[in-house]
C-alpha cells in the first residue's frame, strides 16, 4: 500500500488515484456522483468538501457549477513522494492543514416525516468517513461532543439545510426553545431532525417548510435529544454534466 503523503487522508488519496485513472482512461473528468461511487461516499456534499480541499493544497483545479471541469495538476505518485510544487503548497499551508479536525460521520437524519431507523444505522458507516473542517468554524473547543450526519429529506429547507447537506452535531440531552435538534422517538423507532419547542402539555417539534406541520409529541419521555445543530456544510448543486 502506498504511504499517505503529507496532507492527505486515505480518502483523499483514492479520489486522485480515480481522478488519474479515470482522465487516462476516458479523456474527460468523472462527474461528482462518479467520484462518490468510487469512495464508497453517497453524499455529494461531502465529495465537494474534499475536492475543495484537494484544490486549496493544489493537486486539483476546477470551475464553480461545473461538474466535469476537475483538472489534476499533481499526480499521487504510488511511490508517495510529493511532487516539489504540491510541496510548497503543502508548506504553505501548513498552519491552515494543522488547523484541520476531523468529525466522525456517524450516519443519516431524517428531515422531513420521520423514518423508521434501527438504532445500528447510526454507525452505517465505515471508520474511515469523517468530515475535515477548520477548528476555526467550530463553535467548542471540546471537538470530543461532536459528530456529523447526512441529511435526508427538505423539512428544514426554509433554514438553508437541504437533502444531502452535512450537519455537525453537538451531543446534548436537552434543547432550548428553538434550538435545532436530532431527536430519536422511543415508542415509534423513529429520528428526525425539527426545531425544538416544549409547550405546556406537550413537545412541538416543528419543520423549516411552509409544506409540512409540526410533529406533536404529548408524552416527553418517549423522546430522547441526540444533539444540537453547531453548523452546516453545503451542499453545492452542479447546473451542468
Amino acid at each position: 500500500m502506498a504511504r499517505r503523503q503529507p496532507g492527505l487522508s486515505e480518502r483523499h488519496r483514492k479520489i486522485m488515484e480515480f481522478l488519474t485513472k479515470f482522465q487516462d482512461a476516458n479523456g474527460y473528468p468523472p462527474s461528482i456522483r462518479q467520484i462518490g461511487d468510487s469512495i464508497d461516499v453517497k453524499s455529494t456534499s461531502l465529495v465537494d468538501y474534499y475536492l475543495n480541499q484537494l484544490q486549496s493544497m493544489g493537486y486539483i483545479e476546477r470551475e464553480d457549477r461545473i461538474s466535469r471541469s476537475i483538472r489534476v495538476l499533481q499526480p499521487v505518485s504510488a511511490a508517495g513522494t510529493i511532487p516539489g510544487k504540491v510541496a510548497e503548497v503543502i508548506r504553505g499551508a501548513g498552519s491552515a492543514l494543522a488547523d484541520l479536525v476531523s468529525i466522525p460521520l456517524a450516519g443519516r437524519i431524517v428531515a422531513s416525516e420521520p423514518l423508521p431507523m434501527p438504532v445500528s444505522d447510526l454507525n452505517y458507516y465505515d471508520a474511515e468517513s469523517s468530515v475535515d473542517i477548520a477548528r476555526s468554524f467550530l463553535p467548542t473547543k471540546d471537538i470530543n461532543d461532536l459528530f456529523a450526519l447526512e441529511v435526508s429529506g427538505d423539512s428544514m429547507i426554509d433554514a438553508m439545510v437541504n437533502d444531502g447537506d452535512i450537519v455537525i452535531m453537538k451531543k446534548a440531552a436537552s434543547a432550548n426553545n428553538g434550538e435545532m435538534v436530532a431527536v430519536w422517538l422511543d415508542d415509534k423507532d423513529e429520528t428526525t431532525l425539527k426545531y425544538f419547542y416544549k409547550e405546556s402539555d406537550r413537545i412541538r417539534l416543528q419543520p423549516a417548510n411552509p409544506n409540512m406541520g409540526p410533529i406533536y409529541v404529548q408524552n416527553p419521555k418517549s423522546l430522547r435529544i441526540m444533539g444540537k445543530v453547531v453548523l452546516v456544510i453545503r451542499q453545492i448543486r452542479s447546473y451542468a454534466g
